[in-house]
């Protein structure tokens, strides 16, 4: 994309710059915001502090030169504040870190995307949603944040129809941004947990299938309810059953408050999740990506008894809370050890 003119003259009919867009592939298949000089200058206000020359990133496959400029003009189209620019650009050098693994992620047959999880002050500030809805429409910043950096895959990395081979694809591969709800999170929040400052605005990005909904509106022993979430969470044909990872548990208030009122902390609901998100090796050796590419080494593949688990370590679950009131909570399963989750501060003055 890196030959698309930054300005385009503001007399130009909406719907004509849409169709050239439209021809070119330079969209995700719904209208765009038409990148005006005026409205990418006003967007590069955002990070004034910042050249707009600035290489943020070497964007795979097509290994396109993801500029600031690049970036600020991805996100007017994709209708974002000049106040979300510095989420767009955390979260992009995020995806570009290598333990993230873009280069495949970009062109895998997984149905995965980049899911954007936003911490501390940034949160009020630019009102992204936390709460009810969480995953869901009606939230600009959630809404054009997810959107930017998916533009950006696209049209700076080239992963378009042809380029990503996601057998299904999913939902999120439009938009996938959220925020942890750190007034009702009974524990850390995953920034401060992963090392950064409360006072910190952090992104985490991790790669991700589309949210699962676990319901356990009976139950409200802490024990049970986990027993519930390790259920769901090691179903067979899980990736992360097969290479293990990062996978995601969005926590609802209401079960992070059952649980925590129990006495549990962050760490016992990880420990017990390890322990119990599992599948005996007999199940699974015939199945999915059952040759790997590796396994924890308790794993006894002389023994059909032996237990997998979706995890390394207990420490690689990412859990936060989120959502609104009521009995559920999301599961989010990821590719595997292939693709980590990353952090990164967002960029204030």
């Amino acid at each position: 994309m890196n030959d698309i003119p930054v300005s385009i003259a503001d007399a130009d009919a909406f719907d004509r710059i849409n169709e050239v867009f439209y021809e070119r592939g330079w969209t995700d298949g719904l209208p765009i915001v038409p990148p005006t000089e005026a409205r990418v200058q006003a967007m590069l206000a955002g990070m004034p502090w910042r050249k707009t020359e600035d290489l943020i990133s070497v964007v795979p496959p097509k290994m396109g030169n993801a500029t600031l400029q690049q970036v600020a003009v991805n996100a007017v189209m994709a209708g974002c504040r000049p106040e979300y620019l510095p989420v767009v650009v955390a979260a992009l050098q995020a995806v570009s870190e290598a333990d993230y693994g873009l280069d495949h992620r970009q062109t895998t047959t997984h149905a995965g995307a980049p899911l954007i999880i936003v911490n501390g002050p940034a949160v009020q500030r630019l009102k992204i949603n936390c709460g009810t809805g969480v995953f869901g429409p009606g939230w600009r910043a959630n809404a054009t944040i997810g959107r930017a950096l998916r533009l950006v895959l696209v049209n700076v990395g080239g992963a378009g129809p042809g380029v990503d081979l996601s057998q299904t694809g999913h939902p999120g591969k439009y938009t996938y941004c959220i925020a942890e709800y750190e007034a009702a999170n009974p524990w850390e929040p995953l920034h401060v947990e992963r090392g950064f400052r409360k006072e910190q605005s952090v992104v985490t990005v991790v790669n991700t299938e589309a949210p699962h909904s676990m319901t356990e509106n009976v139950q409200t022993d802490a024990d049970e309810i986990v027993r519930t979430f390790a259920s769901c969470m090691a179903t067979l044909g899980v990736n992360n059953l097969y290479s293990q990872g990062h996978p995601v548990l969005a926590m609802g208030i209401e079960h992070a408050q059952h649980i925590s009122s129990a006495g549990w902390s962050k760490s016992d609901v990880k420990k017990a999740l390890f322990e119990r998100a599992r599948q005996p090796w007999g199940l699974m050796k015939n199945r999915g990506k059952s040759k790997g590419p590796n396994f924890p080494d308790f794993v006894d593949k002389g023994d059909d008894n032996s237990m997998v688990p979706i995890l390394w370590e207990a420490k690689d679950l990412i859990l936060l809370v989120a959502g609104g009131a009521g009995g559920k909570s999301m599961f989010l399963p990821t590719a595997g050890g292939q693709s980590l989750s990353v952090s990164k501060v967002i960029e204030e003055k």
